[in-house]
């Protein structure tokens, strides 16, 4: 397996942990996607994939409706995406993605967060290009054939597709198929997938690091200290590194 297998091993346990800070992320990509495409998920591609992340973190129908019509009103602000790079303890680059309605205010939070646990915030373009920015797919695995759907998606640039297994709600284990592209073919597939009938459960972007490296116990303590700051942030909606992660 690749290193989108891998890296969504790692990670698919700790990316929505909280389930308040799931919604909280949600309801800005919510008004990010309204602003930019309007209310209708028919004619707004980027707000139908947020509906279905939205449904994939079990967050009741209600909420996803009144964030859609708190975002039409011309009184609501508007967020901005804003990323962040810099250095954690160790040489560990960190990357981080937030949605703000105050950069003054994100600005000083994240470079406190680095004071704090003596790293150091770069500049733009720092750290950025250790990493690969992806899109991913996650569909209903319904008997499909896994090296057949490969060959249809080779041409918009997948590069890997693997079967993936998670808990339902009852504790049954429910299995799907994951395809990692390029971020430039998330249109694209999101278009054929639809076109096909595959149902989509969620799908998104991350950033993948080209290289990780292997720290320690008591390292990798002090790397997580300036991570769980980050990821505690109402800004903040996601923070990549280059430490390398346990699947436990």
């Amino acid at each position: 397996m690749g290193r989108a297998f891998e890296f969504r091993k790692a990670r698919k346990m700790k990316r929505w942990s909280a389930m308040s800070k799931a919604f909280t992320r949600i309801g800005k990509d919510i008004v990010m996607a309204v602003k930019e495409g309007g209310p209708d998920p028919d004619s707004n591609s980027r707000l139908r994939a947020v509906i279905q992340n939205a449904k994939s973190v079990n967050m009741p129908k209600d909420n996803i409706e009144r964030a859609i019509k708190r975002a039409s009103d011309k009184n609501q602000g508007d967020y901005k995406e804003v990323i962040f790079e810099g250095y954690a303890q160790h040489g560990i680059a960190v990357l981080i993605e937030t949605a703000t309605d105050n950069n003054t205010r994100t600005v000083a939070n994240v470079r406190s967060y680095f004071n704090k646990t003596d790293g150091s915030l770069g500049t733009s373009g720092s750290v950025v290009f250790m990493f690969d920015h992806t899109c991913n797919f996650k569909i209903k695995a319904d008997d499909i054939d896994l090296e057949e759907l490969e060959l249809e998606l080779i041409d918009f640039g997948v590069e890997e597709i693997f079967e993936d297994t998670d808990e339902d709600a009852d504790g049954n284990e429910e299995t799907s198929i994951m395809i990692y592209a390029p971020f430039e073919s998330f249109g694209s597939i999101q278009s054929y997938l639809e076109e096909n009938n595959l149902e989509i459960i969620s799908s998104g972007f991350e950033r993948i690091p080209q290289v990780t490296k292997k720290l320690t116990p008591e390292q990798a303590k002090d790397v997580e200290k300036l991570i769980e700051k980050l990821e505690e942030d109402d800004d903040v909606q996601n923070v990549y590194h280059t430490m390398e992660e346990s699947a436990e």
